[in-house]
């Protein structure tokens, strides 16, 4: 067995249980969380809390696997080493990436919804963005 091979093997084994560890940590803590984001309702948040998962292990694992033959051959243990950390190294940075943007998403959802609480009269006022657009002209 080769030393690129023996790369390989060693990659799937560390990038694939960090993946599942940080999608069942995110899964496990996010879930109150998107409670707050969905007012309290709890069906809505785990719907959306799996379906949150499921995304995440799709978009995860098929980078992981992309992402596997990529770093040319290996030919000795420092090779092998090299080439592990820079690949498990943008691995995390890509799970890592993609939970900001989670994060983020829902944390203005969170703010919108409780600023249309805290204020639903201005909430009621503002025309949807269809409506802002001037009419068409008449030819």
């Amino acid at each position: 067995m080769s030393w690129t091979v023996i790369t390989y093997l060693a990659y799937l084994l560390v990038a694939v249980p960090i993946t599942v560890w940080v999608a069942s940590t995110l899964s496990r803590n996010g879930r109150v969380f998107l409670g707050d984001v969905f007012d309290d309702d709890h069906a809505l948040a785990d719907a959306v809390n799996r379906l949150l998962v499921v995304g995440f292990y799709l978009l995860n694992l098929g980078f992981v696997m992309l992402y596997l033959r990529g770093g040319g051959e290996v030919l000795d243990l420092t090779g092998l080493l090299e080439t592990l950390s820079l690949k498990i190294g943008i691995v995390m940075l890509v799970l890592g990436a993609v939970h900001f943007v989670n994060v983020l998403v829902f944390s203005s959802m969170r703010r919108r919804g409780r600023r249309d609480a805290a204020h639903p009269q201005q909430a009621q006022q503002v025309p949807p963005p269809y409506m802002t657009y001037p009419p068409a002209p008449q030819r």
